[in-house]
């Protein structure tokens, strides 16, 4: 009950200060806001582009391995007509894996062409990418169909002209809707509507966007164009198992087979390469990590301001509350409560500063943006509020412990 009543003490005397002094509070305050403010804004920005980074990136996969003939990054002094000279992946390789790989969830082949042309009577679709890929390829990568359905085995084994189409070429090409079984004409070939892909917007990477994507099974994809080792590349992909922890056990067991379906002895080198979404994922986090550290230098300027902004108000309320203090101490108050009275006081102030600031972005978040959404973390929100806290109990621990030191004899005839 006493420590209700001396929050409750405490509350009042830190709401009467305020009022007392507003501009002078407020003032004071805008340190702690704006630095608030510039970090929160920062890591919201930060977060919110993140997510959009990552959610552009699904179309690679999670836990995935991509065998395919070129690298993702070069390292090295790697001649590159070594890698010019290198085999492309091929569906026999595709069935070998699949048949004896061991530590994955899924194996698929998948290749692709871009601009071609989506026809339906007198619509058309141009630019459109064609990508054909086998039974599994939702194992390794998501095909979020909203209509109709996916390719069943018997559809991909007879190399069937079915087609899963983008949800901006099926609203091009049929413009009142129920695109479900109806023909679609690509570069000669009929094909059938069986699904349509939720929309998912633009991707940040310039990577094939899925609503302008037309999926067709693998079988079907190589009677229309020249894929193998000669002719257009295609990638395997393998999914790892949830146990194998950076991936492993897959990456050595599938280097194992590939190097034997090849034929390579133990000193050659590899002629393919094990590509992983980890490496664009982890330059994009120290990206993102130099971001956020500059945030906390910009906003810790502004904060440090700030902070010396509420311990002068504490400083000058302990100055003129001087003989208040000897009161409550000549009438029995100890000294932990006189502490914790202008402590209380400090951390209210920092956060209300803190909590205008988070007001502020939480108000930026609102604004509609076309490239990304932007939202305010409950992380975020605390993180604000806690570095307030923080920044209050450092700037009113000193005046808080002057105050509570005073001789209540010479506190009392003080002026």
């Amino acid at each position: 009950m006493i420590y209700l009543r001396l929050i409750a003490e405490s509350f009042r005397f830190a709401w009467q200060a305020l009022r007392a002094n507003l501009m002078r509070t407020i003032l004071s305050l805008l340190g702690v806001t704006i630095g608030i403010f510039a970090i929160i804004s920062v890591f919201t920005l930060v977060d919110s582009l993140e997510r959009n980074v990552r959610d552009s990136m699904s179309f690679i996969g999670d836990k995935v391995i991509y065998v395919e003939k070129w690298p993702w990054s070069f390292s090295g002094n790697y001649p590159w007509w070594k890698y010019f000279q290198r085999p492309e992946p091929t569906i026999r390789e595709f069935r070998q894996l699949e048949r004896r790989i061991t530590n994955s969830n899924g194996v698929a082949i998948f290749a692709s062409k871009g601009g071609n042309t989506f026809k339906r009577g007198n619509n058309s679709y141009s630019d459109a990418n064609l990508m054909g890929v086998s039974y599994d390829y939702p194992k390794v990568s998501e095909v979020p169909v909203e209509e109709g359905r996916y390719f069943t085995p018997q559809e991909t084994d007879a190399a069937r002209n079915v087609m899963i189409i983008g949800s901006e070429a099926a609203s091009n090409l049929f413009p009142s809707g129920n695109a479900i079984g109806q023909d679609v004409k690509v570069g000669g070939f009929k094909f059938t509507i069986i699904g349509v892909i939720e929309k998912q917007g633009e991707n940040m990477f310039g990577a094939p966007n899925m609503d302008q994507m037309g999926i067709i099974p693998y079988s079907t994809f190589s009677k229309m164009y020249d894929v193998g080792p000669d002719g257009m590349g295609s990638t395997i992909a393998l999914k790892g198992l949830e146990n194998d922890p950076g991936l492993l056990e897959l990456e050595y067991e599938t280097q194992g087979i590939m190097r034997n379906i090849r034929g390579l002895r133990p000193r050659d080198e590899d002629n393919f390469a094990m590509n992983r979404p980890e490496m664009a994922t982890e330059a994009i986090s120290g990206f993102f990590d130099v971001v956020g550290l500059a945030g906390w230098v910009i906003g810790g300027f502004a904060i440090l301001v700030g902070g010396f902004g509420i311990a002068n108000i504490m400083f000058v309320s302990v100055k003129e509350r001087t003989n208040i203090i000897g009161i409550q101490k000549s009438l029995g108050a100890k000294n932990y409560f006189i502490l914790f009275q202008f402590l209380f006081e400090s951390v209210f102030l920092s956060l209300l500063g803190g909590g205008i600031g988070i007001l502020l972005v939480f108000l930026l978040t609102l604004i509609p943006q076309e490239m990304m959404a932007i939202t305010l973390s409950v992380g975020n929100i605390i993180l604000g509020l806690g570095v307030s806290a923080v920044i209050g109990m450092l700037s009113g621990i000193i005046p808080a412990v002057l105050a509570s030191n005073l001789d209540p004899v010479i506190a009392i005839r003080s002026k």
